[in-house]
């Protein structure tokens, strides 16, 4: 019996059918006349973005005021449940005020490579880590009564044709790697919505994928909350609704309602199953709305500083050149001081309700400063005049303060980046500032790994990440002392680009994303084949020493002493990693070096010594096992370790599994011995198909056949001369749009190069009708003339 079995009953077909997508953009239909009133579904992850005017995907269109906390790559860099327990109840807070029903968030789609252009709304390489700083934040939002919506479910590792593209991973990594978070996250968080993705997975679209969507999130985890398509994320109506979607958004001027309808009247879908999706839709729509209240944006404020100060990173400290002294006089060079870059571009683009910037505060603490200068254009580009005024001011100065980063074109939902650099001409100021003052400390801005060519001649790096609307007062608060950074790399910074465990194989081909590297993502990779690294995942500096011993371990408890050994009060972000023993290892399994598996971040003052415990529970020493298509444990004998980073373990101790493994599933010796060592840059085709157990389909668009509604805009460049032009105009545009610096509408016209057909008339609500876009596919394939006249549907919708 349904919940709201006898509200449907009082339903028509239609109305249930029309339940199911948005009213809009951003709300849910109402049906007045039963009393179902209309909800809405918003931005989020790091803030509230909902848009007062105009409605947009991409952060095009301002939002109302709200507060922008640190992105999900920089929170997570603080290793704190409960800070990301106190940033869910802080959105939701905002969203009761602004009467949102749903904030779309958190995301936490692994960190498969560095260059994902998202990769500043996701948390980790690693999948505990992303799980429990997502649960924890899930739990926040739901605690008020607002139902959070973690995404991109699932394997959204590349923007780069993101909406067709088929993200192909053996079932193994799959499991332990890219479904894990959402496993810690739906189990544990328990949110009340989830987002399918808008890629293939394995051949079938995310939110098509009957495994993802009913043998795992239902039936493995116990979701039942609502599915609802990522924006525009529709491919086949029906095929997502019999697999697990219950909502489609935003609207689609009911085409795909009347879709709906006409599958039931025609007996292709069971109206009982109709019936069981707006149940569960309902208990969404009509759940208790919390009491209204509003919020202290100051004191909102107040936390997004706090949130920024626990997430920076002490990447290194020579000579302890930090804290600053403040009988010093410094340059302060870089554009990024004066405008900070503090968030991404796309959809999660917040309008903040106030911004502070790092001169302004470290002027208002009392810091001697001789002067200012941009150094260079923040976009790129030569610049005699700036960078010449910045070495003359360095040349004055007892020290420079030279902040660096990424700009805002480099990270933006629908734009992969292009390698792990800075722009050239930041590299080459901080060469020339190097020769003329020894005392440099650089500040980074930015959502991702880079490449740091400039560190052997820099005493000292802070990195900020994208801090939020309060990064300016914590970068002061750190640099001066006040506080003692205490944040840790939530992600591996190689050497250079072509470390990364999938640089050969990423961002793929035009239809096909293929996972060589399997299980060896970041420091599962870099660990085992014995990569060496910038810094490690985990790695974090201080201003404080802290002493680690006497480890025990018993009955899934690690506990140990920890000490503050320095002048400072502060934190230590304690890692526990397991690793199965060589000498117990299955010669017949693939094994990473280690995982982890439990981490906990510890206050305490000067001298202050406390007993800290770690609980591990049997999942630690699990593994998927493919053929039994289920979770196994390992036995044998294993090493505890907990330490300062991935690299750098203090205690080491040994825990036994006991008992007998039963029905060793052998993999076949060929993939064991090219996966075995984690040496899996270089991987031939027959290697990863011999893992996946099956043969992949054809990477490359075939251009001797007509394009269809599942092809991409950008493919018309091989098509008519009509085409050709067509993506010639938008490739111009879209340059011309980076030179005159604004990169955000410049990604905007990528993302529409790397759209399927058949989004152009659900992103325009109808507007743009499906018909009009198979004329316009048949003009494309055909030619003008041609394309205007003949008689067929414009390419099949497959």
């Amino acid at each position: 019996m349904l919940k709201y079995q006898d509200l449907i009953n009082q339903m028509t077909l239609e109305e249930k059918a029309s339940l199911l997508s948005g009213e809009n953009f951003w709300n849910t239909k109402a049906i007045p006349r039963l009393g179902i009133p209309s909800i809405m579904l918003t931005d989020g992850p790091h803030g509230l973005r909902k848009q007062g005017g105009k409605a947009d995907h991409l952060g095009l269109n301002k939002s109302i005021p709200a507060t922008c906390y640190p992105t999900a790559a920089t929170l997570a860099n603080s290793w704190d449940e409960s800070l990301m327990h106190q940033v869910g109840e802080a959105l939701a807070r905002e969203c009761i005020q602004e009467e949102v029903s749903v904030i779309l968030g958190p995301g936490l789609n692994i960190k498969r490579n560095p260059l994902c252009g998202r990769n500043f709304e996701y948390f980790s390489e690693d999948p505990f880590l992303s799980g429990k700083m997502a649960a924890a934040m899930i739990r926040g939002i739901e605690s008020l009564g607002i139902s959070a919506c973690p995404k991109h479910f699932a394997v959204n590792s590349q923007e780069h044709m993101r909406m067709s593209i088929d993200e192909v991973v053996d079932e193994r990594a799959l499991r332990e790697i890219y479904l894990e978070g959402f496993r810690i996250a739906v189990t544990e968080g328990k949110p009340g919505t989830l987002m399918s993705a808008y890629n293939k997975v394995n051949g079938i679209y995310a939110n098509e994928n009957t495994h993802l969507l009913k043998e795992i999130l239902v039936e493995e985890w116990g979701f039942d909350g609502v599915v609802v398509t990522d924006w525009g994320g529709n491919n086949d109506r029906l095929a997502g609704l019999m697999a697990g979607n219950h909502l489609e958004m935003p609207a689609t001027g009911g085409v795909t309602d009347a879709e709906i309808v006409r599958a039931v009247n025609h007996g292709i879908l069971d109206e009982t199953l109709l019936d069981a999706r707006v149940d569960t839709l309902l208990k969404l729509i009509l759940k208790p709305k919390p009491p209204k209240l509003s919020y202290d944006t100051q004191a909102h404020h107040r936390f997004a500083v706090d949130c920024a100060k626990q997430s920076a990173v002490l990447l290194k400290n020579e000579a302890n050149i930090l804290p600053l002294d403040m009988t010093r006089a410094y340059a302060i060079i870089g554009d990024f001081a004066m405008k900070p870059r503090y968030q991404g571009a796309g959809s999660s683009l917040i309008e903040p309700t106030e911004l502070d910037n790092a001169f302004d505060a470290l002027k208002g603490k009392g810091l001697t400063i001789t002067g200012f200068s941009e150094g260079f254009k923040r976009y790129g580009g030569a610049d005699r005049k700036r960078f010449d005024a910045a070495i003359k001011l360095a040349e004055k100065s007892d020290a420079v303060l030279l902040f660096l980063g990424l700009d805002e074109g480099s990270e933006s939902e629908g734009v992969d980046r292009e390698n792990l650099s800075l722009r050239l001409e930041q590299l080459k100021l901080a060469e020339a500032l190097s020769k003329v003052n020894k005392n440099i400390v650089v500040i980074l801005s930015g959502g991702a790994p880079i490449t740091l060519p400039f560190e052997p001649q820099v005493k000292g790096i802070l990195h900020s990440y994208l801090s939020g609307q309060g990064s300016g007062e914590a970068i002061a608060s750190l640099l001066t002392g006040e506080v003692s950074p205490s944040g840790k790399l939530a992600e591996t910074y190689p050497m250079k680009d072509t470390d990364v465990p999938s640089y050969h194989y990423y961002p793929g081909k035009e239809n096909l994303s293929e996972h060589r590297e399997s299980l060896f993502i970041g420091y599962r990779y870099y660990d085992r084949a014995k990569v060496p690294v910038k810094y490690p995942f985990g790695y974090g500096l201080s201003y404080i020493s802290f002493e680690y011993s006497q480890l025990q371990i018993h009955d899934g408890l690690v506990t140990f002493m920890l000490k503050n050994s320095g002048q400072y009060a502060g934190s230590e972000i304690a890692q526990l990693y397991v690793s199965k023993n060589e000498a117990s290892r299955n010669p017949n399994r693939i094994y990473v070096e280690k995982e982890l598996k439990g981490f906990i971040k510890v206050n305490l003052k000067p001298g202050e010594s406390k007993q800290v415990g770690i609980a591990i529970d049997s999942q630690a020493f699990q593994y998927f096992d493919v053929k039994q298509n289920q979770w196994r444990t390992d036995p044998g004998e294993y090493s505890i370790s907990i330490g300062a980073s991935s690299q750098d373990l203090r205690l080491t101790g040994v825990w036994t599994i006991e008992g007998v493994e039963e029905g060793i599933s052998a993999v076949d010796e060929i993939v064991y011995t090219k996966y075995a060592t984690g040496d899996v840059q270089n991987l031939r085709k027959e290697d990863f198909e011999a893992l996946l157990g099956r043969t992949l389909p054809n990477g490359s668009w075939d251009q001797t056949v007509p394009l269809h509604m599942n092809d991409t805009i950008r493919q018309a460049s091989y098509k008519s001369l009509i085409g050709k032009c067509l993506i010639g105009l938008l490739e111009f545009s879209r340059k011309r749009l980076w030179q005159m610096k604004k990169p955000i509408l410049s990604n905007y016209l990528y993302f529409i190069l790397n759209m399927p057909y058949r989004q152009l008339h659900r992103f325009s609500q109808g507007r743009f009708s499906e018909r009009r876009v198979k004329k316009l596919l048949n003009i494309i394939n055909y030619g003008l003339i041609k394309g205007l006249f003949i008689k067929n549907n414009g390419g099949k919708h497959e």
